[in-house]
């Protein structure tokens, strides 16, 4: 009898291409493992049997970001999460991205994975969530993340995603980058908000105008993004002065937050190397303080889309 296949770590991987642009997704997590322009990566990558360094790639879901200490209360009930960046004792990034996904749909230029209803720990209740990444020949990347609540009770939730963008230079320090943000928000040393949002101005995390990365660390999150005419918020990462390539990342309406994210802490093959721009419908802690958190009733159903495009000279 033959040997079947070794499976990779990252599960069955989904490739999808239009004009210049291809991608692979993975089944594990409904995770962006590549993304390719000419020949050229447009995110930083990973390999198949690896799992996604620095959360690379990942779908965050039924919350982006952090949650203090794993604990939370909703509809009067106290919830405990297992503690998931347990450095800093906090539950992060949701459930949902070390899951393995179903796929519902393929195409040549599409794929759609599906996970749930089902309940886990500390979070009781039964969302399907259904990602569908699919690729324009023009327009890129264009990803749409919907949640439909099948369980019997309200249940609270959150997305985000986690690409690092990559303008093709060996670190980031060099590109200039744009974000629409008007406000962030501080944290403190375990990334949990310590205060309201605050202006950027005058801050190191002012970016509403094109300027190089330099030696700006960044892991913050920011809000008051700045929408064009169809309801975008974009952020640009350029590379030569913003004269060679740019890569924009667009949010849409419901996204609210980007979370920035420089990579200091991560190993020194992945270290500023790229940037994560994580468009998140909320912000660190929502669980507990509820900002911008939404819930969604028996049979509520919620899309919220995000994007990545190429931009030559």
């Amino acid at each position: 009898m033959a040997a079947e296949a070794a499976v990779p770590v990252s599960g069955q991987q989904y490739r999808i291409g239009a004009g210049s642009y291809r991608a692979t997704v993975t089944g594990l997590g409904a995770g962006l493992r590549e993304l390719l322009f000419g020949n050229e990566p447009v995110i930083a990558a990973y390999e198949p049997d690896e799992l996604p360094p620095g959360g690379a790639g990942q779908l965050l879901a039924p919350w982006p970001n952090r949650i203090d200490r794993g604990r939370y209360v909703f509809g009067g009930a106290g919830f405990q999460l297992a503690l998931t960046e347990p450095e800093h004792a906090n539950a992060i990034h949701g459930l949902t991205r070390w899951l393995a996904w179903t796929p519902v749909r393929r195409d040549a230029d599409a794929v759609v994975l599906r996970t749930g209803p089902h309940g886990q720990q500390g979070y009781p209740f039964c969302l399907e969530i259904d990602a569908e990444y699919r690729l324009h020949p023009d327009g890129g990347l264009h990803v749409a993340i919907t949640a439909t609540n099948r369980g019997s009770h309200a249940a609270p939730y959150g997305t985000g995603s986690h690409p690092y963008l990559t303008a093709g230079t060996p670190v980031v320090d060099d590109c200039q980058l744009t974000l629409p943000a008007a406000c962030l928000l501080p944290t403190d040393a375990r990334g949990i908000p310590s205060g309201p949002p605050a202006p950027v101005e005058g801050t190191p995390y002012d970016f509403r105008k094109p300027r190089r990365i330099g030696t700006t660390r960044l892991d913050t999150a920011l809000t008051a993004l700045d929408r064009d005419r169809d309801g975008r918020a974009w952020a640009h990462l350029a590379a030569n002065g913003g004269l060679g390539t740019r890569v924009g990342l667009w949010a849409g309406q419901g996204y609210r937050w980007l979370q920035v994210f420089t990579g200091d802490p991560l190993a020194p093959d992945r270290r500023r190397k790229a940037l994560a721009i994580e468009p998140m419908t909320c912000p660190p802690n929502a669980f507990v303080t509820g900002d911008d958190l939404l819930t969604l009733q028996p049979g509520d159903t919620v899309t919220h889309t995000w994007g990545i495009q190429v931009f030559t000279q």
